[in-house]
Protein backbone atom coordinates (compact mmCIF):
# COMPACT_ATOMS: atom_id res chain seq x y z
CA UNK A 1 0.00 0.00 0.00
CA UNK A 2 1.48 3.46 -0.79
CA UNK A 3 1.89 5.74 2.02
CA UNK A 4 -0.11 8.77 1.58
CA UNK A 5 -0.26 9.35 5.37
CA UNK A 6 3.36 9.29 6.91
CA UNK A 7 2.16 8.89 10.49
CA UNK A 8 4.78 8.77 13.56
CA UNK A 9 5.39 9.10 17.29
CA UNK A 10 7.96 11.63 18.64
CA UNK A 11 7.45 11.34 22.67
CA UNK A 12 3.78 12.09 23.62
CA UNK A 13 2.92 13.75 20.09
CA UNK A 14 1.23 11.88 17.16
CA UNK A 15 2.23 13.03 14.00
CA UNK A 16 0.13 12.84 10.53
CA UNK A 17 2.20 13.80 7.74
CA UNK A 18 -0.17 14.47 4.17
CA UNK A 19 2.08 12.68 1.86
CA UNK A 20 1.28 13.22 -1.74
CA UNK A 21 3.25 15.80 -3.06
CA UNK A 22 3.57 15.38 -6.67
CA UNK A 23 0.21 16.56 -6.28
CA UNK A 24 0.48 18.75 -3.73
CA UNK A 25 -1.14 16.53 -1.42
CA UNK A 26 -4.61 16.32 -2.71
CA UNK A 27 -7.39 13.64 -1.28
CA UNK A 28 -8.31 10.80 -2.52
CA UNK A 29 -10.32 8.15 -0.75
CA UNK A 30 -7.23 6.08 0.12
CA UNK A 31 -5.23 8.47 1.22
CA UNK A 32 -8.61 9.29 3.53
CA UNK A 33 -8.93 6.33 4.45
CA UNK A 34 -5.33 6.60 5.84
CA UNK A 35 -5.57 9.59 7.66
CA UNK A 36 -8.95 8.18 9.73
CA UNK A 37 -7.03 5.09 10.55
CA UNK A 38 -4.23 7.67 12.33
CA UNK A 39 -6.43 9.96 14.20
CA UNK A 40 -8.25 6.77 15.12
CA UNK A 41 -4.74 5.70 16.38
CA UNK A 42 -4.22 9.35 17.91
CA UNK A 43 -7.83 8.83 19.71
CA UNK A 44 -7.10 5.35 21.57
CA UNK A 45 -3.26 5.28 22.18
CA UNK A 46 -3.11 7.17 25.61
CA UNK A 47 0.76 7.84 25.22
CA UNK A 48 -0.59 10.16 22.65
CA UNK A 49 -1.22 13.29 24.23
CA UNK A 50 -1.04 15.97 21.57
CA UNK A 51 -1.67 15.79 17.51
CA UNK A 52 0.60 17.46 15.21
CA UNK A 53 -0.66 17.39 11.51
CA UNK A 54 1.21 19.12 8.14
CA UNK A 55 2.32 18.63 4.95
CA UNK A 56 5.05 16.79 2.96
CA UNK A 57 6.75 18.98 0.14
CA UNK A 58 6.04 22.35 -0.81
CA UNK A 59 2.35 22.40 0.06
CA UNK A 60 -0.15 21.69 2.73
CA UNK A 61 -3.04 20.57 0.68
CA UNK A 62 -4.62 21.31 -2.83
CA UNK A 63 -8.12 19.65 -1.46
CA UNK A 64 -9.75 16.99 -3.89
CA UNK A 65 -8.17 15.12 -6.32
CA UNK A 66 -10.38 16.22 -8.98
CA UNK A 67 -9.27 12.62 -11.47
CA UNK A 68 -11.08 11.16 -8.71
CA UNK A 69 -13.92 13.50 -8.25
CA UNK A 70 -14.72 13.51 -12.60
CA UNK A 71 -13.60 9.75 -13.03
CA UNK A 72 -16.56 7.40 -14.35
CA UNK A 73 -19.38 6.90 -11.84
CA UNK A 74 -17.61 9.06 -9.18
CA UNK A 75 -20.48 10.39 -6.80
CA UNK A 76 -19.11 13.84 -5.15
CA UNK A 77 -21.82 13.74 -2.32
CA UNK A 78 -20.59 10.40 -1.59
CA UNK A 79 -16.78 11.56 -1.56
CA UNK A 80 -17.81 14.38 0.78
CA UNK A 81 -19.36 12.09 3.27
CA UNK A 82 -17.26 9.05 3.19
CA UNK A 83 -13.88 10.93 2.57
CA UNK A 84 -13.81 14.93 4.11
CA UNK A 85 -16.56 14.95 6.60
CA UNK A 86 -15.20 11.50 8.77
CA UNK A 87 -12.03 13.24 9.37
CA UNK A 88 -13.51 16.97 10.42
CA UNK A 89 -16.00 14.70 12.92
CA UNK A 90 -12.48 12.94 14.02
CA UNK A 91 -10.63 15.95 14.30
CA UNK A 92 -13.26 17.77 16.76
CA UNK A 93 -13.81 14.69 18.28
CA UNK A 94 -10.77 13.92 19.56
CA UNK A 95 -10.06 14.93 23.47
CA UNK A 96 -6.66 16.13 23.00
CA UNK A 97 -5.36 19.14 21.61
CA UNK A 98 -4.63 19.02 17.59
CA UNK A 99 -1.95 21.24 16.30
CA UNK A 100 -2.19 22.14 11.93
CA UNK A 101 1.11 23.13 10.74
CA UNK A 102 0.29 24.56 7.31
CA UNK A 103 3.59 24.53 5.61
CA UNK A 104 2.65 26.06 2.40
CA UNK A 105 -0.89 26.52 0.31
CA UNK A 106 -4.40 25.15 1.81
CA UNK A 107 -6.96 25.24 -1.17
CA UNK A 108 -10.31 24.17 -0.87
CA UNK A 109 -11.23 21.14 1.44
CA UNK A 110 -7.14 21.19 2.81
CA UNK A 111 -8.24 25.10 3.76
CA UNK A 112 -11.26 23.42 5.64
CA UNK A 113 -9.25 20.84 7.32
CA UNK A 114 -6.79 22.83 8.38
CA UNK A 115 -9.56 25.72 9.72
CA UNK A 116 -11.05 22.65 12.27
CA UNK A 117 -7.94 21.69 14.28
CA UNK A 118 -7.12 23.72 17.79
CA UNK A 119 -4.22 25.37 16.85
CA UNK A 120 -3.57 26.92 13.11
CA UNK A 121 0.03 27.51 13.03
CA UNK A 122 1.27 29.04 9.20
CA UNK A 123 4.43 29.10 7.82
CA UNK A 124 5.66 32.96 6.07
CA UNK A 125 4.77 31.23 2.57
CA UNK A 126 1.92 29.42 3.19
CA UNK A 127 -1.95 30.52 1.94
CA UNK A 128 -5.28 29.69 2.78
CA UNK A 129 -7.82 29.91 -0.57
CA UNK A 130 -11.45 28.71 -1.02
CA UNK A 131 -11.23 27.60 -3.91
CA UNK A 132 -14.79 26.03 -4.94
CA UNK A 133 -16.27 28.92 -6.16
CA UNK A 134 -14.14 28.96 -9.33
CA UNK A 135 -15.22 25.62 -10.26
CA UNK A 136 -18.82 25.78 -9.13
CA UNK A 137 -18.91 23.85 -6.16
CA UNK A 138 -19.37 25.14 -2.11
CA UNK A 139 -17.11 25.44 0.68
CA UNK A 140 -17.76 21.42 2.18
CA UNK A 141 -15.62 19.68 5.00
CA UNK A 142 -17.24 22.32 7.29
CA UNK A 143 -15.83 25.60 5.63
CA UNK A 144 -19.43 26.98 5.89
CA UNK A 145 -19.64 26.27 9.49
CA UNK A 146 -15.82 27.75 11.11
CA UNK A 147 -14.85 30.19 8.75
CA UNK A 148 -17.89 32.02 9.30
CA UNK A 149 -17.16 31.96 13.37
CA UNK A 150 -13.21 32.57 12.53
CA UNK A 151 -13.55 35.75 10.79
CA UNK A 152 -16.87 37.02 10.84
CA UNK A 153 -20.04 36.30 8.65
CA UNK A 154 -18.69 38.90 6.01
CA UNK A 155 -15.35 38.20 5.77
CA UNK A 156 -15.88 34.82 5.24
CA UNK A 157 -18.65 34.93 2.36
CA UNK A 158 -16.47 37.20 0.65
CA UNK A 159 -13.58 35.18 0.60
CA UNK A 160 -16.05 31.68 -0.32
CA UNK A 161 -17.66 33.71 -3.16
CA UNK A 162 -15.12 35.11 -4.69
CA UNK A 163 -12.41 32.93 -3.92
CA UNK A 164 -9.48 35.57 -2.76
CA UNK A 165 -6.11 33.50 -2.22
CA UNK A 166 -5.12 34.81 1.40
CA UNK A 167 -1.39 35.27 2.44
CA UNK A 168 -0.32 33.96 6.17
CA UNK A 169 0.12 37.08 7.26
CA UNK A 170 -3.30 38.42 6.42
CA UNK A 171 -4.63 35.08 8.00
CA UNK A 172 -3.51 36.15 11.15
CA UNK A 173 -4.76 39.37 11.29
CA UNK A 174 -8.47 38.64 10.83
CA UNK A 175 -7.83 35.75 13.37
CA UNK A 176 -8.19 32.85 10.99
CA UNK A 177 -5.31 31.29 12.41
CA UNK A 178 -3.07 31.64 15.29
CA UNK A 179 0.17 32.35 14.55
CA UNK A 180 2.64 33.12 11.24
CA UNK A 181 6.38 31.43 11.67
CA UNK A 182 9.07 32.16 10.12
CA UNK A 183 10.07 29.41 7.01
CA UNK A 184 13.09 28.79 8.49
CA UNK A 185 12.30 28.02 11.92
CA UNK A 186 8.56 26.82 10.55
CA UNK A 187 9.19 22.82 11.52
CA UNK A 188 11.17 23.24 14.57
CA UNK A 189 8.77 25.92 16.25
CA UNK A 190 5.48 24.79 15.11
CA UNK A 191 6.05 20.99 16.37
CA UNK A 192 7.65 22.66 19.76
CA UNK A 193 4.31 23.99 20.17
CA UNK A 194 2.71 20.54 20.06
CA UNK A 195 5.15 18.93 22.08
CA UNK A 196 4.26 21.80 24.58
CA UNK A 197 0.63 20.78 24.35
CA UNK A 198 1.43 16.89 24.80
CA UNK A 199 3.00 18.02 28.39
CA UNK A 200 0.17 19.60 29.66
CA UNK A 201 -2.95 18.37 31.48
CA UNK A 202 -4.78 16.43 28.69
CA UNK A 203 -7.95 15.50 30.36
CA UNK A 204 -8.45 19.17 30.89
CA UNK A 205 -7.68 20.71 27.45
CA UNK A 206 -10.11 17.42 26.36
CA UNK A 207 -12.57 18.97 28.11
CA UNK A 208 -12.55 22.42 27.56
CA UNK A 209 -12.12 21.46 23.82
CA UNK A 210 -15.57 19.34 24.50
CA UNK A 211 -17.18 22.84 26.27
CA UNK A 212 -15.71 24.53 22.96
CA UNK A 213 -17.80 21.96 20.27
CA UNK A 214 -20.71 22.66 22.77
CA UNK A 215 -20.66 26.24 22.60
CA UNK A 216 -21.04 26.54 18.35
CA UNK A 217 -24.66 25.97 19.46
CA UNK A 218 -25.34 26.51 23.02
CA UNK A 219 -27.50 29.41 24.71
CA UNK A 220 -25.04 31.33 27.37
CA UNK A 221 -27.49 29.43 30.00
CA UNK A 222 -27.05 26.18 28.60
CA UNK A 223 -23.21 26.98 28.50
CA UNK A 224 -22.93 27.81 31.64
CA UNK A 225 -23.94 25.09 32.82
CA UNK A 226 -22.20 22.41 31.19
CA UNK A 227 -19.00 24.46 32.72
CA UNK A 228 -20.13 23.64 36.33
CA UNK A 229 -20.14 20.28 35.20
CA UNK A 230 -16.98 19.76 33.18
CA UNK A 231 -15.62 21.99 35.47
CA UNK A 232 -16.01 19.31 38.30
CA UNK A 233 -14.79 16.47 35.95
CA UNK A 234 -11.62 18.65 35.43
CA UNK A 235 -11.34 18.75 39.46
CA UNK A 236 -11.40 15.18 39.50
CA UNK A 237 -8.42 14.54 37.58
CA UNK A 238 -5.21 14.10 38.70
CA UNK A 239 -3.17 16.81 36.94
CA UNK A 240 -5.08 19.26 38.50
CA UNK A 241 -4.12 17.58 41.91
CA UNK A 242 -1.00 17.56 40.47
CA UNK A 243 -1.06 21.53 39.36
CA UNK A 244 -2.31 22.55 42.80
CA UNK A 245 0.08 20.56 44.49
CA UNK A 246 2.53 22.10 42.78
CA UNK A 247 1.70 25.61 42.77
CA UNK A 248 1.75 25.14 46.66
CA UNK A 249 5.17 23.90 46.52
CA UNK A 250 6.57 26.69 44.25
CA UNK A 251 7.47 24.09 41.62
CA UNK A 252 7.25 23.00 38.13
CA UNK A 253 4.37 20.34 37.97
CA UNK A 254 4.25 17.40 36.14
CA UNK A 255 1.30 16.14 34.41
CA UNK A 256 0.47 12.45 33.33
CA UNK A 257 -2.37 13.61 31.34
CA UNK A 258 -5.13 11.66 33.77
Amino acid sequence: MNELIKFSTEGSVGKITLNKPATLNSFNREMAKQMQSALDVCASDKNIRAVYITGEGRAFCSGQDLSEAISPGANIAEIVRETYNPIIRKIRNIEKPVVCAVNGPAVGAGASIALACDVVIAASSASFTQAFSKIGLIPDSGGTFFLPRLIGFGKASALMMLGDKISAADAEKMGMIYKVIDEAKFLEESFAIAKTLSEMPTKGIGLTKRLLNQSMINTLEVQLEAEGIVQANAANTYDFSEGVKAFLEKRKPVFKGE
